[in-house]
């Protein structure tokens, strides 16, 4: 394979935008490491593919993932961290349960795959999270208590990471996919999964900056 094949990790691979950015990814030449809680992909063959089981809320799966990267000699050009729940999307009242599967994923989780993965990314590398738009403060209501907190924590991660990997050539960026036609986001969403997946293409390739939010639906950085 080709030196200057791009490779790229994206997390949660197996259905929704992970598994439709995965197909884009592939279609567009890039070597791609996805990375499912099943270690299986229904429906997707391809030499330029390798699935991982891992499960970003587990550390000692998150420990395989990086063993993985560390035999195989692999460097990352990005990493895509796409795995996400939103368990209370419709609620208003915070529960103990729901707060925990929610920032044991999207927040927990999420963050210590990162660090977990960051020896391996190349110079020059870049590090995308999918977040939300529903966290940024000015957009708050009072449905998805434990879904929006635990975005704004990882925004807030993100920020903080981007300044610590100012000097090293990596960039990070928070990102709202926009409200998707997936089974989180409902059939009634108004944007479906291949202009999200478009978009979030496009924000892989063309952002400069690091720690800003990339709204897909604007197709550019917005405000916190």
């Amino acid at each position: 394979m080709s030196n200057n094949v791009k490779k790229i990790m994206v997390t949660g691979a197996s259905n929704g935008i992970g598994l439709a950015l995965t197909k884009k990814l592939l279609l567009e030449g890039m070597e791609v490491f996805a990375v499912t809680r099943s270690g299986e992909i229904t429906g997707v063959s391809n030499d330029k593919l390798t699935i991982i089981k891992g499960d970003i809320s587990n550390d000692a799966s998150i420990g395989e993932v990086a063993d993985f990267l560390s035999k195989h000699e692999i460097k990352l050009d990005y990493l895509i961290n796409n795995a996400g729940v939103g368990v209370d999307l419709m609620d208003e009242v915070p529960t103990a349960d729901l707060m925990r599967a929610s920032f044991d994923t999207n927040t927990i989780g999420t963050v210590l795959f990162t660090e977990a993965v960051l020896p391996y990314l190349n110079n020059g590398a870049h590090v995308v999270f999918l977040s939300t738009a529903m966290a940024l403060i000015r957009n708050v209501g009072p449905s998805a208590p434990a879904y929006r907190m635990s975005k704004v924590a990882l925004n807030i991660y993100v920020v903080m990471l981007s300044e610590r990997l100012a000097g090293q050539d990596i960039k990070v960026t928070p990102l709202h996919p926009g409200w998707v036609q997936t089974r989180m986001g409902g059939e009634t969403a108004p944007v479906t999964i291949e202009n999200s997946v478009n978009g979030i293409y496009k924000a892989i390739l063309e952002n400069t900056e690091t720690g800003k939010f990339w709204n897909v639906d604007i197709a550019g950085i917005e405000a916190y």
